[in-house]
C-alpha cells in the first residue's frame, strides 16, 4: 500500500514563491474550501506534476509555472510502501528531478524518461491514468470510467488487476514473432545454399580421391604389418614382466632374512664377549688367593665353585654359539639364493627394455606412415583444400540445423504463449472471474447513495443498466447528478478492488466539487454516509467552494484564500 505523507508546492499556478504544504495523511476525512481561484484544487495537480511531470489539468508545463514569478516552480511528494520512506522532487524552470529512498538519492544516470518509468513500474505501480481513477475524482478535465473507450477501460482494469503485464508481454510476443519469422526463413534460406555447396565439394572430392587409393592401401598394409609386430612385441613384454612378478614374490623374504642374519651375527659377538668374560674370571680365580674388592683371603671351596659356575657359563655359551653358526650358514644360503634371482630379474628387466624400445621405434614408424596416409587423404592430388572446404561448410550447417531446432522449439513456445496471452486466455480468465465482484461492488456502493439501478459490466466492460422497471439505459442516458453517483460508485469499487489485489492499493481519496454541482442535499448526504465507511487508512480530501455548511462533518478543514495576488492557506 501507497502511503502518501505530505505534499509541497511553490510556483505552482497561482501559489507564490513561498512553499504550500498540506499533510496527507493526518485526518482521516478533510475539507478543502475557498472561492473560485483560490488554489484549492492545485493540490490536484501539484500531486500529478510530483509523480509523473504533468499536472490534473489538461494544461502544457509551462502553464503550471506561476506567470508572476516566471519559475522555481517545485513539488515535493512524501509517501512510504512498506518500511521505505520515499520522497520525489520535481521542478521546473530549471528542471529538476530527484527520486529518495530512505533520505538516500536514487541513482541519477539514468536518462529522466527512464527514471519515471522506474518510478511508475517499481515504485508506485501505477500509471497516470491508475493514479487519476483510483484516488481522485475531479470535475474538470478528468475523462470518468465510464466516459473512456473500451480499450482505455481495460487497460485501467488490467492496471488494477495486475494484469497488465501481459498487455505488455503480448506486445513484446508479437515483435519476437515477426523477427522470429524473418529468422527462420533466412536460416532455411542458407541451409538450402550450404547443402548445394557441400554436394559439389563432395563431387569434386571423389574424383581427387580415385588417384591415390593405391597408394593410401600400400601404407595401410605396412601398418598393419608392423602393428602385428608390435602387438608380438608387446605379448613377450608382457610375459617376461609375469615373469618378473612371480620372481619377485619368490624373495618376498629378503628384508627378513637380512634382518634375522644381521641380529645372529650381534648375538654371536655378545655372546663371544660373555665367554672371554667368563674365562678371564676363571684365570683370576686360579692365580688369586685374595678378594680384588675388600682385599681378604679366598678359601680353596669358593674358588672352586667360582670357577666350576664360569665354566657351566663357557659351555652354554658355545652350545648357544653352535646354533647360531648353524642359523647364519642357512641365512647366508638364502640371501645368496635371493641375491641370484635379483640378478635374474635384473637380466630379464634389461631384455623388458630393450623390448620397450623396439616398440617405440615401431610404434614411431606407425606414425610416420599413418601422417603420410592423413596428408594423403586431405591433400593428395590437391584435394586437401576441399577437405577442408566441406569440414568448414558441415560445421556451419551443424550450426545453422542447431539454430533450426532453437527456431522450431522457439516457434513452438511462441505459439503457446500467444495462446496464453490473447484476449481469451490467462488475461480474460482473470478478468472474468472478478467482473462479478466488481460489479457486485458497483451495485453495492449505489445502493449506499440511494440510486437503485442494475448495473452490470460485461468482460468487455461495456455497461447494462436497468431500472426497477427493467428498462434498459446506457450511462449518458442520466442526469449529471446520476452520472456522478455511477462515478462514485466506480471509484470506491477500484479501490475495493485495488485493496484485494494490493496494486494500486493508497490512503489517498481526493474529491474535488463532488458536492457542488452534481450532487443534490440528498445525493450529498448519501455520499457523506457512504465517507464515514472508508477505513481508518483512508485519508480523503472533499474540494468544495460551497462546503461551508459541512464544517462538523469532517475531521479537519483547511481554507485557501488570494493573498497579494497568490493562493495560499488561510491562517
Amino acid at each position: 500500500m501507497i502511503n502518501f505523507k505530505k505534499v509541497r508546492y511553490k510556483n505552482l499556478l497561482s501559489s507564490g514563491n513561498k512553499f504550500t504544504e498540506i499533510q496527507l495523511d493526518k485526518h482521516q476525512t478533510t475539507l478543502i474550501l475557498g472561492d473560485n481561484g483560490a488554489g484549492k484544487s492545485t493540490l490536484l495537480d501539484a500531486l500529478c506534476f510530483g509523480l509523473y511531470g504533468k499536472g490534473f489539468r489538461n494544461l502544457k508545463k509551462d502553464l503550471l509555472i506561476n506567470s508572476v514569478n516566471g519559475g522555481g516552480l517545485i513539488v515535493v511528494v512524501e509517501f512510504s510502501i512498506g518500511k521505505k520512506q520515499y520522497k520525489v522532487i520535481r521542478g521546473a524552470k530549471p528542471n529538476k528531478f530527484e527520486l529518495y529512498v530512505n533520505d538516500v538519492l536514487v541513482n541519477q544516470d539514468a536518462t529522466v524518461r527512464d527514471y519515471q518509468e522506474h518510478l511508475e513500474k517499481n515504485i508506485l505501480k501505477m500509471s497516470y491514468r491508475s493514479f487519476t481513477q483510483v484516488a481522485i475524482l475531479g470535475s474538470a478535465n478528468f475523462t470518468p470510467f465510464m466516459q473512456l473507450r473500451a480499450v482505455e477501460r481495460r487497460k485501467l482494469v488490467e492496471d488494477l488487476l495486475d494484469i497488465s503485464i501481459f498487455s505488455t508481454m503480448g506486445d513484446i510476443l508479437k515483435k519476437k514473432i515477426s523477427n522470429h519469422t524473418v529468422e527462420v526463413r533466412e536460416n532455411n534460406h542458407e541451409i538450402e545454399l550450404l547443402e548445394e555447396r557441400i554436394n559439389g565439394l563432395n563431387e569434386q572430392l571423389n574424383a581427387l580421391r580415385e588417384n591415390r587409393d593405391a597408394k593410401i592401401s600400400k601404407y595401410e598394409n605396412t601398418v598393419n604389418e608392423t602393428q602385428e609386430n608390435i602387438n608380438n612385441l608387446l605379448g613377450e613384454i608382457d610375459e617376461k614382466t609375469e615373469n618378473v612378478v612371480e620372481k619377485k614374490s619368490t624373495i618376498s623374504d629378503k628384508d627378513t632374512k637380512e634382518d634375522r642374519l644381521k641380529q645372529t651375527v650381534d648375538m654371536e659377538a655378545r655372546l663371544e664377549d660373555a665367554r672371554r668374560k667368563a674365562v678371564k674370571d676363571i684365570e683370576f680365580y686360579e692365580n688369586n688367593d685374595d678378594c680384588p674388592t675388600c682385599k681378604q683371603g679366598l678359601d680353596s671351596e669358593h674358588k672352586k665353585k667360582h670357577i666350576k659356575e664360569k665354566e657351566v657359563k663357557i659351555a652354554e655359551i658355545k652350545e648357544a654359539v653352535s646354533k647360531l653358526e648353524l642359523q647364519t650358514e642357512e641365512l647366508n644360503d638364502r640371501i645368496q639364493e635371493i641375491n641370484g634371482i635379483q640378478d635374474e630379474i635384473t637380466q630379464i628387466q634389461k631384455e623388458i627394455g630393450i623390448l620397450q624400445t623396439e616398440v617405440v621405434s615401431n610404434q614411431k614408424f606407425v606414425q610416420k606412415i599413418q601422417k603420410e596416409i592423413a596428408e594423403l587423404k586431405a591433400e593428395g592430388n590437391g584435394n586437401g583444400d576441399v577437405s577442408e572446404r566441406i569440414n568448414d561448410s558441415e560445421e556451419k550447417l551443424d550450426i545453422l540445423h542447431a539454430k533450426k531446432e532453437t527456431l522450431t522449439e522457439n516457434g513452438h513456445y511462441y505459439e503457446i504463449a500467444q495462446v496464453l496471452l490473447r484476449d481469451q486466455g490467462v488475461r480474460q480468465k482473470i478478468i472474468k472471474q472478478y467482473v462479478p465482484i466488481m460489479n457486485k461492488l458497483i451495485n453495492k456502493y449505489l445502493a449506499q447513495l440511494e440510486f437503485y439501478v442494475g448495473f452490470e459490466l460485461n468482460e468487455k466492460f461495456e455497461e447494462t443498466i436497468k431500472s426497477r422497471f427493467r428498462d434498459v439505459f446506457k450511462y449518458d442516458n442520466f442526469s449529471q447528478g446520476e452520472k456522478m453517483r455511477i462515478d462514485l460508485a466506480l471509484l470506491f469499487t477500484w479501490r475495493a478492488v485495488a485493496r484485494m489485489k494490493n496494486s494500486v492499493n493508497t490512503n489517498l481519496l481526493i474529491l474535488d466539487e463532488v458536492f457542488d454541482s452534481s450532487l443534490d442535499s440528498q445525493g450529498t448526504d448519501d455520499f457523506l454516509k457512504l465517507l464515514n465507511t472508508l477505513t481508518e487508512k483512508t485519508n480523503a480530501f472533499i474540494i468544495s467552494h460551497k462546503g461551508e455548511t459541512l464544517y462538523d462533518k469532517f475531521n479537519d478543514v483547511i481554507r485557501f484564500e488570494k493573498y497579494k495576488n497568490f493562493s495560499r492557506i488561510a491562517e
